[in-house]
């Protein structure tokens, strides 16, 4: 990426950010949980991201319009649509997760 210029490097990471959004988009079986327990971050992050970059550039965009958004439908709509109750199994991995390692 030596030879872009910022603007196409912008373009360019807005695109891929685009089409992640997209991909969680058409990927409604994986849960939220399952992210956070894998990458660390979810769907509820992307949006919280969006929101402090908005507010970085004193850009004024609100959390439940960054969630509808990434979700692409209003949060209570997608989490009654899509949304599973988390398993002890998938609660005791995400606990693990937050615990630093010794």
């Amino acid at each position: 990426m030596d030879n872009i210029s910022k603007s196409e490097q912008t373009e360019i990471e807005a695109a891929a950010f685009r089409r992640l959004v997209s991909h969680l988009q058409t990927q409604t079986d994986v849960q939220n949980i399952d992210l956070m327990i894998l990458a660390g971050f979810c769907r509820n992050c992307l949006a919280k991201w969006l929101t402090a970059g908005a507010q970085e550039k004193n850009i004024s965009f609100d959390y439940d319009k960054a969630r509808e958004q990434v979700y692409g439908m209003p949060y209570d709509e997608w989490k009654e649509k899509y949304q599973l109750k988390a398993t002890p199994e998938q609660l005791a991995a995400y606990e693990k997760r937050q615990k630093p390692a010794r």
